[in-house]
């Protein structure tokens, strides 16, 4: 391999001469192979980055202290990027340690080296533009890398957003389509009181709904930066004006309503919008796993299980046993639950370990946050397609099992008094016998009245009791 040397603090080291990252994107190469996952596993991350660096170089142009020329290299080649060009160049695993610095000059990097060439120079000439005295000017990776982030997590929850407004969809329809199919609703894993498959389906859609809002609260907290503090919130090394410039154009490239933090100094240090955000993926992480659960339950058997709703087959399910197919989407989606949930701890814990002026563990909470959004909205996107949009209702077995069950008996209630609905529901538990014939039997009530009240669809919404 053809190699370029390139000199930094530590001394001299070689770098891929075709690479577009220099010296500091190859020790930290070198360093951290902790996930395996790069900065480009996260597209929007990379834009997040380059706009922020673009941000700063019109700053720093519109207050002189970077020459038109060097920035507008530096800014067209962020537009690049930002388009598409030179994601696989960020290179370095999101677990690192330095509280963020590899991620901020494998960035500076590229870029520099980029700009490099559009102003006609080899990469790695940095003589003529440099990534730390150019494209890190009047910045920090502590105020740099936390502005990134907050901007990626938005592009990225953007995906999210749409896959779960897609799987809501999909759930309203199978709402509707199984609006007419009465069954047993259950408490506990018990017989409950009847209901329709299709309110089943209506209720995880509006259970799903409800974290579109959150998402988009918290987000607004996401809005307010750093950037312009540089190392601790002083903003030391920054020309005056430059935090409202640099904030204000990073508006205008991102196309969000970033404001300024009201205390960099506290911002520099504080997660807590973090911890927040993480908060939200988990709460729809569990929302989410619950949903899989009654799915599962729901097609169990086929014939030996509850039955009421066929999933979609989408491969054979043992390797021993003929015919046997597998609720494995939900499956899937559950386990991604449990990846999320378990996230969400390393986010506190990341958050909670700051100190001082700065939290070096942030990149864990870059990552956790990223792959949860990421692995959320493909599992979305999965169970709508793979799964909701495919199933089918077992009409016959919903009727046999509201037909056989003993919890209709609560209708009766307001019509024959508690104590006689819990004798004939024990009576027919232990006989075998329904609790319409047991009534009958006693003369508890006349037919008429007895199917009027039990009818299914009588027991599915509220009713004037009016005794017999």
């Amino acid at each position: 391999m053809n190699m370029r040397v390139e000199h930094d603090l530590l001394g001299d080291l070689a770098v891929p001469a075709g690479a577009w990252y220099g010296i500091q994107t190859q020790r930290a190469l070198d360093n951290f192979s902790i996930t395996g996952v790069p900065i480009s596993h996260f597209p929007a991350l990379v834009r997040a980055l380059v706009q922020v660096k673009s941000a700063a170089a019109w700053a720093n142009r519109e207050l002189g202290v970077l020459p038109a020329e060097k920035a507008d290299a530096i800014i067209a080649a962020c537009d690049e990027i930002d388009a598409g060009h030179l994601h696989d160049q960020f290179v370095v695993d999101l677990i690192q340690g330095g509280a963020g610095t590899s991620t901020n000059m494998n960035a500076n990097e590229v870029i520099a080296n980029l700009a490099l060439e559009k102003l006609g120079h080899g990469r790695g000439e940095y003589r003529y533009l440099h990534p730390n005295d150019d494209v890190n000017r009047s910045q920090s990776t502590n105020d740099a890398y936390p502005t990134a982030v907050c901007l990626a997590i938005q592009f990225a929850s953007e995906p999210l957003e749409q896959a779960i407004r897609s799987l809501i969809e999909a759930l309203e329809e199978k709402g509707r389509e199984f609006s007419h199919i009465v069954k047993m609703g259950r408490t506990q894993l018990q017989d409950a009181v009847p209901m329709t498959l299709g309110q089943e389906f209506e209720a995880f859609a509006v259970n799903l709904d409800e974290d579109i809002d959150r998402l988009h609260e918290v987000a607004r907290l996401l809005c307010e930066v750093n950037l312009g503090g540089t190392a601790i919130g002083t903003g030391i090394n920054a020309p005056p004006g430059y935090q409202a410039l640099a904030v204000g154009r990073l508006a205008q490239i991102s196309g969000k309503p970033v404001v300024s933090a009201t205390n960099l100094v506290e911002a520099s240090s504080d997660m807590g919008a973090f911890v927040m955000f993480s908060g939200i993926l988990k709460r729809f992480a569990i929302k989410l796993g619950k949903m899989c659960n009654d799915l599962r339950l729901l097609s169990s058997g086929p014939r030996t299980g509850l039955g009421e709703i066929l999933l979609p087959p989408m491969q054979p399910g043992s390797s021993i046993m003929p015919g046997k197919v597998n609720p494995v989407i939900p499956e899937a989606v559950n386990q991604t639950a449990y990846q999320v949930i378990a996230a969400d701890l390393a986010v506190t814990l990341a958050a909670e370990a700051g100190q001082l002026q700065l939290n070096a563990m942030e990149p864990l909470i870059v990552y956790n946050l990223l792959n949860s959004i990421k692995m959320l909205t493909s599992a979305c996107t999965m169970l709508e397609n793979r799964c909701i949009r495919g199933i089918r209702a077992n009409e016959e077995q919903c009727a046999r099992h509201l037909n056989n069950s003993i919890g209709i008996v609560t209708a009766l209630v307001p019509y024959i008094g508690y104590s006689n609905a819990t004798r004939i529901a024990s009576t027919a538990l232990n006989s075998g016998s329904t609790v319409r014939e047991l009534v009958l039997a006693e003369g508890l009530l006349p037919e008429a009245k007895l199917d009027a009240i039990l009818s299914p669809h009588a027991m599915l919404a509220p009713v004037a009791v009016a005794p017999w």
